[in-house]
Parts: structure tokens; sequence; C-alpha cells
């Protein structure tokens, strides 16, 4: 007889990944219209202090990639991807800012913890609008997460990182 336990572990996984927007599903939902460059940064020793001092959290690299968005040849801000630790797996968060230095979304593209613990959207846009200040933190202007308090450390701290990398890296204020 053959175990059935992991064989629906492996269907949940793939029905949860099935309903979490690619990276270009992602783009387009926070820049409609926009067409998209990818720029590489390779942060120096300097940048990702002035960022871990900016943010207030630690960098898990130095390799970041932009991903700028132009809608009728003007810049509607840019996007980063930020893969970081959740609990004891990985979670990859697009945080897209717009040319005010605000957040205005933020989308989980990947997520390997268990599903109970996936941030809902109602919840994630409570981020849309925030800069980087004191704000920007849970308990302040972001409400924690109720039975996923690991999530949204995760996805604050992402999306301080984010806002800090566009200060440095592109001159936001």
């Amino acid at each position: 007889m053959r175990p059935v336990l992991p064989a629906f572990l492996a269907l949940a996984t793939i029905s949860l990944a099935a309903a979490l927007p690619t990276r270009e599903d992602a783009l387009k939902l926070a820049y409609p219209g926009a067409t998209f460059t990818r720029h590489e940064h390779f942060l120096t020793e300097d940048q990702a202090r002035r960022v871990n001092r900016l943010s207030q959290r630690d960098l898990p690299g130095l390799w970041w990639v932009a991903y700028e968005a132009v809608k009728d040849g003007k810049s509607m801000g840019v996007a980063f991807f930020d893969t970081h630790r959740v609990r004891t797996l990985n979670e990859t968060t697009m945080v897209a800012v717009s040319c005010e230095w605000k957040i205005i979304r933020v989308e989980v593209i990947q997520f390997h913890e268990p599903q109970e613990y996936l941030a809902k959207d109602a919840w994630k846009q409570q981020f849309n609008g925030h800069k980087l200040d004191d704000e920007l933190s849970l308990k302040r202007g972001i409400r924690p997460l109720g039975g996923a308090t690991l999530t949204a450390n995760a996805m604050t701290d992402a999306s301080r990182r984010c806002l800090a990398l566009c200060q440095i890296l592109y001159g936001g204020k």
C-alpha cells in the first residue's frame, strides 16, 4: 500500500504555487500597461551598510535585481523581489515602489511555508502608501497578522529593505 500523505502534500504545494502570481504577473498588477527594464545591482559594502542603517534590517545579500517600470515614456517606479526566510523556509515578495518613493503594492510570488501562514491580500494592502519611516513597522502602521507573526515580520522587513534600496540606488527620499 502506498502512502497517501506525501502525494497529498505534493498536490497541495502545486495547488498553492498555481494560486500565486508569477514575477511577470506581479509586475503587471503593480504597474498596469508598463514595460519593464531589468537592472542588476551588486551593492558595495558601503551601499549595503547604508541600506542596513536606513531599513534597520539586515540585507540577505549584495546582489539585487530592480525592475524599472515605464509607461508612455514616463517612469512609474521600481520593484524589487526580496527572498527571505520566514520560519524555516523561504518566501519571495515583490515590493513595488512609486516615483514618490511609497509602496504601491506588495505581492508574494513564492511561499514555501504551510499555506495557513500565507498573508491574505486584504492584509498586504495595508502596506500601500507607506514610505520608509517609523510607521512602517508592526504594531504601528502595520497591523499584526494573527497566527502568522513570522510572515508579518518577514514581509515588513522586506518592505523596509526595498524602500531603503530605492533610496540608495535611485536617490529616493
